[in-house]
This record gives C-alpha cells, sequence and structure tokens, in this order.
C-alpha cells in the first residue's frame, strides 16, 4: 500500500502560487506548477480545481488564464488544504461486516472507531497550527 501525496503536492502548488504572486507575477500556469512538483499538469488541474471548490485557489480565464490564491498564505492553514483534498475519514472499518458471533469480530469496529476518532483528531489540530505561510517561511529558510 503507497502513501496518499496529494496533501502534499496541493500545499506544494499552493505555496507555489503564494511564492510566484509575491515575486510580481499575477497567475501562475498548471504547466509552471507541474515543472516545480515534476508531475503533469492534467495532476495539477484536478487537484486545483478541487482548491477552488474549498475557496483556497481560484482560476482565471482568457488571455492572461491561470491560477490565483483566493488566500493570503497566512491564512491558510493545512488542515484546509488537508480537508479540500482528503475530504473522507483517513482510516476506515472493514469493507463487509466481521462475524458477529466471534468476540475480535464482534468488538473490533467500536474499538478501532474510538482509536481512530483520536488519531484523527489529533491529525487535524497539528494540521491547523501550521499555516501555508509557515511552510513558505521554513522552505526559503531550507534553501
Amino acid at each position: 500500500m503507497s502513501a496518499n501525496s496529494r496533501l502534499t503536492i496541493a500545499a506544494h502548488a499552493l505555496t507555489w502560487i503564494g511564492l510566484y504572486q509575491r515575486r510580481g507575477h499575477e497567475v501562475a500556469t498548471s504547466e509552471q506548477i507541474a515543472t516545480s512538483v515534476n508531475t503533469n499538469p492534467v495532476v495539477i488541474r484536478r487537484l486545483l480545481g478541487e482548491l477552488r471548490k474549498a475557496g483556497l485557489a481560484e482560476s482565471r480565464r482568457g488571455a492572461g488564464a491561470g491560477w490565483v490564491l483566493a488566500r493570503d498564505l497566512a491564512a491558510i492553514t493545512l488542515l484546509d488544504v488537508y480537508q479540500a483534498v482528503e475530504p473522507g475519514p483517513l482510516f476506515a472499518l472493514h469493507p463487509a461486516t466481521p462475524d458477529p458471533e466471534c468476540v475480535v469480530g464482534h468488538g473490533i469496529g467500536p474499538v478501532m472507531t474510538a482509536v481512530y476518532d483520536h488519531v484523527e483528531a489529533a491529525l487535524r489540530r497539528e494540521l491547523a497550527r501550521t499555516t501555508l505561510e509557515d511552510v513558505l517561511q521554513d522552505v526559503l529558510k531550507a534553501s
């Protein structure tokens, strides 16, 4: 099973757009962003579409078409990005109901749900503490 990179790619794209705009550019194209991420522009367009629906990015059409931030980097948390690109729960229970006659099958669902709820709450708290401005500043320090 491979790890999901959607949050990382979405945060990368938005942070890149923010830096690009600070450097005096009005809009960023999905091709430019894809070059930084090292992925296909279609992947970027799909993610940016989800970020647009969440109110984090805006697209411009026509001459000078491209993407801009809908809010300042300091006003976007990693939790905002996570909720935009990962709308479902972090973990899931069995796809089929376990055997209710088995002691483990009967009790596993409620036990794992409680654990998963605590893990997800901790994840959300941590993501809410970091803005994309924080990410950009740390990236620039590391350069």
